[in-house]
């Protein structure tokens, strides 16, 4: 069960930083373009690595929540 809940921890702390790159790569649109154009493929790449990261986190979390509910089902 603690190791559920550090996986949530993990997730949660996944999708702010996924949050984060998502609304420095909005900031930039909005307020840099197009001076600052070079700074896109950066950001981009910052902000679609964090939300892969997200992800993998949440599909190993959704996985261990199943896992933990057959357990407490069998018992």
């Amino acid at each position: 069960m603690e190791q559920l809940q550090q996986l949530q921890k993990e997730v949660r702390r996944a999708k702010r930083i996924a949050a984060e790159r998502a609304g420095e790569l909005h900031d930039l649109v909005e307020d840099r373009l197009p001076l600052a154009y070079e700074d896109i493929p950066a950001l981009a790449q910052a902000c679609y690595d964090a939300c892969q990261h997200w992800a993998t986190l949440n599909q190993q979390l959704l996985a261990a929540e199943t896992h933990a509910a057959a357990v407490n089902a069998n018992e």
